[in-house]
């Protein structure tokens, strides 16, 4: 069999492999180097492999260390954790949810709200859904949401982590295509090529991700018009509205506001 086709199945079969392996449970880190591992060990066995590659891994993991844009990618990550543990996306979501609740769809345009901040601040898409997923889905079936609406609500808003700037996935692409973008023009004879930063591709982003929130909001406005009982409004109790106090000429007298 040609050894490029043999290649590609491998390459096809580990993609499937780490997917099954993560769905195992496994921790990230493990699944991914234990599975190349394992593959690289395959591709030895039917010659597709060439084991002298291990020598140059001690070398790219220096210069991945190094490398001072993808710094950025655990300070993100960082950022979205402690938004989590200390509780700002949980008051951030009440609050919108308070503000929104007593419209038709206000808690749906409250997540995707809460979702496009909350991406702009961590550029981490698994902490924004898991945040949202835990506080908000509760809520908005007790409110008697749609399943689908609600869990599409969340799950799409969810994402706009990947495009939203700052992003980690495209400081990930900013990285790579920088380097292909050099080669390529290289190969051109352009010797002096003008690189492909980070800040291009997030000045780049802002717009698509601002039409996706719009879509995403003009959809729940949709389903609140043409199918109320999708996403009803959640009015809030009369215990919990703020009461402020009105002076009047001889003393003060609570409200409700």
């Amino acid at each position: 069999m040609d050894p490029v086709l043999i290649g590609e199945i491998l390459s096809g079969l580990m993609f499937v492999g780490v997917i099954g392996v993560l769905l195992l449970g496994f921790p990230v880190a493990f699944s991914l180097a234990g599975t190349a591992l394992i593959f690289a060990l395959f591709g030895w066995m039917l010659g597709v492999y060439d084991p002298s590659n291990f020598g140059s891994l001690v070398g790219r993991y220096i210069g991945l260390m190094s490398n001072e844009v993808l710094v950025a990618v655990p300070l993100f990550v960082f950022m979205g954790v402690m938004l989590e543990r200390s509780g700002i996306a949980e008051q951030l979501l009440l609050t919108m949810g308070k503000l929104f609740g007593n419209l038709r769809g206000g808690l749906g345009l409250s997540v995707i709200i809460v979702g496009a901040l909350l991406a702009a601040s961590t550029g981490v898409v698994g902490a924004t859904v898991v945040t949202m997923g835990l506080i908000s889905l509760p809520a908005m079936l007790r409110a008697g949401y749609d399943p689908k609406l609600a869990s599409g609500v969340i799950c799409a808003s969810g994402t706009l982590g990947q495009i939203i700037p700052p992003s980690t996935v495209l400081i990930f692409m900013g990285d790579m295509l920088s380097g292909i973008n050099a080669q390529v023009q290289m190969e051109k004879g352009n010797f002096a090529p003008e690189p492909v930063s980070v800040g291009a591709l997030f000045a780049g982003a802002i717009l698509p991700g601002v039409l996706l929130v719009g879509l995403y909001a003009s959809w729940v406005i949709f389903k609140a018009i043409t199918d109320p009982k999708s996403c009803p409004a959640t009015p809030v109790p009369e215990d919990e509205k703020r009461i402020c106090y009105v002076k009047s000429w001889s003393h003060w007298c609570p409200r409700s506001c």
